[in-house]
């Protein structure tokens, strides 16, 4: 898959984080490495974004405000 960047403002600075647009069944995911922990964001049944981690990073998730601008952003770059 070809990776591409995401940036994203979050308290005050603009930050930059690895993604890629991957397949997970029926449904496209983004893969975004956030701090070196990798965090799928995939739509939920009402069409929100949801940010998840695999077994392996349990534990790791990044701060919610990150992971709220990070879907922000998402969105906007999707309208």
């Amino acid at each position: 898959m070809d990776s591409f960047l995401i940036p994203v403002y979050y308290k005050g600075l603009e930050q930059q984080f690895p993604a890629s647009l991957q397949q997970r069944g029926y449904l496209p995911t983004l893969h975004i490495n956030i701090y070196g922990t990798t965090v799928i964001f995939e739509r939920d049944e009402e069409g929100n974004w949801r940010a998840l981690v695999t077994a392996e990073e349990k534990g790791r998730l990044p701060d919610t405000q990150l992971l709220q601008a990070i879907s922000e952003t998402i969105d906007d770059i999707l309208r």
